[in-house]
């Protein structure tokens, strides 16, 4: 039952998110979007030739689709009416689009098949798909990992995607490929290096798709690829005979990671700066490092709502970012309890990571922690770092009492309903208004006829059951005897203690 029940309940719960906003309303939208409209080249009236070399001609909602509620969270998404209809899909010129190869291809090549003229539309089908990877890959995952591994998949992405995360992996944007690839590589790779026979093969497929998903989508991806085939080998090195030959995959996820970040123009600019609008007054490197350093955890936060979601101006409230901030400290700090030097290593490459990149950039870019690096560029190595530090030996699990597990249980289930209505409530009426029930005073909505009510409901109970299904799976146990399986392995669940 849950490999059928589970992925029709997460794909319903990332799908009330797909609903959620209007198109453009994640970060950079007129870019992605544009760029994903001219994402097969040249096509009649969805984009043709412009005046100038790198300008090309697409549907007016591509362009301007969040020009008239971006950054004015009291204006809904209503304001779109006069571009929509007939006027949706009048061609205008833009240059905000990836005409010189700032990002890699795969991404809006693979999202250009499902362009239309129908602008609205292809918007809801493109994030289906995106979706429908992320739980197609993740139930995949799940069914092939040896069973001591299965409870490391699920608390690291329960843990760590709400609300940005299902914001992300629910819109247009590429960084939704870069989280599904961030999480899922090193312990597809892991799992690759732990199994045998068709299961070895399946996984390292896993692991070579998860990879091109990322380095496909954005170069920094490409960049965690590389890390997450480096975690990997570094969680199960051994002297075994013929372990060395198994290394030639995760050695062909690197090379072609490689090749993909060197061939992205987003390199150049992470190296020069990234030209942001809020370059600060000042060169001083040793006061840019220092800065960056000190407020590099107020990035880490962001991903758990502390900064705005959207074009940053859809604040998420204290019983969103505090709560899942809390869920995931307390996961984390648990399974600590029991570690080794290997993985302690390991935890401190990725948190090297998580404080290097970014403030590379950051000095490189003559800015500060606020603007220019948003939090979604850090998201991969999160799942990571939880994944890693759930990452146990054969007979020491992480343990959470059975109140301790219920409490992170109902406190992400909390986040995830207050994050999905708030997001709802700016796009339908603006912050300016309020109340639980969003079908009163709306201004905008799909073209649908489920109302926007119905589909919060229809989030927020799907994604309870969806988590309290892999929970109770992979929290209270019996007794050890019982978590011996066919593959030889523990059970990976965080153990409760309690009677």
């Amino acid at each position: 039952m849950l490999f059928v029940v589970f992925p029709l309940a997460m794909f319903l719960s990332l799908a009330s998110w797909a609903l959620a906003s209007p198109v453009g309303a994640s970060p950079d939208d007129d870019f992605h979007l544009a760029s994903t409209w001219c994402g097969l080249g040249v096509r009649d009236g969805l984009c043709e030739t412009g005046a100038q070399p790198n300008e090309r001609l697409v549907p007016q909602l591509v362009r301007d689709g969040a020009e008239c509620y971006k950054f004015a969270p009291a204006v809904s998404a209503a304001c779109q009416e006069p571009i929509l209809g007939s006027e949706a899909s009048k061609l205008v010129p833009t240059v905000r689009l990836n005409s010189t190869g700032l990002y890699p291809p795969v991404y809006y090549a693979v999202m250009g098949l499902f362009a239309s003229e129908d602008v609205e539309r292809s918007v809801i089908v493109m994030r289906m798909v995106s979706i429908a990877i992320f739980v197609a890959l993740w139930t995949a995952l799940y069914a092939l990992l040896p069973r001591r591994r299965r409870g490391t998949l699920v608390w690291s992405w329960v843990v760590g995607i709400v609300p940005l995360g299902m914001f992300l992996l629910a819109s247009n944007n590429p960084s939704s490929w870069a989280i599904i690839s961030g999480g899922s590589v090193w312990i597809a790779l892991v799992g690759y290096f732990e199994t045998t026979g068709r299961r070895r093969v399946a996984l390292g497929l896993l692991a070579l798709l998860a990879a091109g998903l990322g380095a496909g989508a954005r170069a920094d991806s490409a960049l965690y690829a590389i890390i997450g085939a480096g975690v990997a080998v570094a969680l199960t090195v051994k002297r075994a005979k013929g372990y060395w030959r198994l290394t030639i995959l995760p050695i062909l996820i690197v090379v072609g990671s490689i090749a993909l970040y060197l061939t992205s123009n987003q390199v150049a600019a992470a190296s020069t700066g990234m030209g942001t609008d809020t370059t600060i007054a000042t060169t001083d490197t040793g006061f840019l490092l220092t800065s960056n350093l000190l407020d590099i955890p107020l990035l880490w936060a962001g991903v758990f709502g502390s900064w705005a979601l959207g074009w940053f101006d859809t604040r998420m409230p204290g019983s969103v970012s505090v709560v899942s901030l809390a869920a995931f400290a307390v996961v984390v700090f648990a399974a600590l309890a029991h570690t080794t030097w290997r993985k302690l290593l390991v935890l401190g490459l990725i948190a090297g990571a998580l404080v290097a990149i970014p403030v590379y950039i950051l000095v490189q870019s003559s800015t500060v922690v606020g603007s220019g690096v948003q939090p979604r560029y850090v998201l991969p190595l999160i799942i990571m770092f939880a994944g890693v530090a759930l990452f146990h030996l054969r007979d020491r699990e992480p343990q959470l009492g059975r109140v301790q597990v219920y409490l992170v249980e109902g406190s992400i289930i909390v986040a995830n309903a207050i994050a999905l209505h708030v997001n709802m409530r700016r796009y339908l009426t603006g912050v300016d208004m309020g109340g639980w029930n969003l079908n009163n005073q709306r201004e905008w909505w799909w073209a649908l006829p489920v109302p926007p009510l119905a589909v919060w409901v229809i989030g927020v109970l799907t994604f309870a059951f969806a988590v309290h299904l892999l929970l109770r799976y992979h929290s209270v146990l019996g007794s050890t005897q019982r978590q011996q399986f066919d593959d030889g392995y523990s059970s990976p669940r965080l153990r409760s203690t309690a009677v």
